[in-house]
């Protein structure tokens, strides 16, 4: 029902912004919540934000909370991740996901759709 594809990575300095975009299709889009989960070479794919299906509710990952924006436009059809501030740390990939029924924001397995991912590199 939902498709995802995610845009915006790219290399920036510590301390640089870079903005995510995700467009979804799909005719239900505007029911699912939304997230950001990222992974670095060799680490477990770890929950960065959520939002919910209206955008009034949005979720963080401590390590990201102060820096990191997430919102989405339904109009649109496409979830944003605003990133400033950026560290070295948060060099990854960066997947987009979509559930229908999200229990617990931070779980992989409530999410039922994923991007094929966004590189987000961040030099010191």
């Amino acid at each position: 029902q939902v498709q995802l594809v995610e845009s915006g990575g790219g290399l920036v300095q510590a301390g640089g912004s870079l903005r995510l975009s995700c467009a979804a299709s799909g005719r239900t889009f505007s029911r699912y919540g939304m997230g950001w989960f990222r992974q670095a070479p060799g680490k477990e794919r770890e929950f960065v934000a959520a939002i919910n299906w209206s955008g009034g509710i949005t979720y963080y990952a401590d390590s990201v909370k102060g820096r990191f924006t997430i919102s989405r436009d339904n109009v649109k059809n496409t979830v944003y991740l605003q990133m400033n501030n950026l560290k070295p740390e948060d060099t990854a990939v960066y997947y987009c996901a979509a559930g229908y029924n999200i229990n617990w924001y931070p779980r992989k397995s409530d999410y039922e759709y994923w991007g094929q991912g966004t590189q987000v590199t961040v030099s010191s």
